[in-house]
């Protein structure tokens, strides 16, 4: 008999479908977060609300602040993986969630 016909540990498998697949994908929601906002690759982005941020401590901005780290992961400082990478664990997440759903 299969683990997954045994409903506890077919909604555990789900569930940890779910959590693998949204660690590899909350750093992407956070970079594109980042960037809707104005920080990226290329520094700030003028007019956005991050300039707006960063005008407001009168353009310095202490090593190590939330500013300078979101600037940070922004530029590239959060490793986000490729679309494959992404679209596989949003299908992971996917049949997690099913799973969890169809065996609770």
């Amino acid at each position: 008999m299969s683990l997954l016909v045994v409903p506890g540990v077919a909604a555990l498998s789900g569930l940890g479908l779910i959590f693998v697949g949204g660690i590899v994908i909350l750093p992407a929601l956070l970079v594109g977060t980042l960037n809707l906002l104005g920080f990226g690759a290329g520094g700030v982005a003028a007019g956005s609300i991050a300039a707006g941020i960063q005008s407001g401590f009168g353009g310095y901005i202490a090593a190590g602040s939330a500013f300078a780290l979101a600037q940070s992961a922004a530029a590239g400082g959060i490793m986000v993986g490729s679309v494959l990478l992404q679209a596989l664990s949003a299908g992971a997440m996917g049949l997690g969630a099913w799973m969890l759903g169809h065996f609770w």
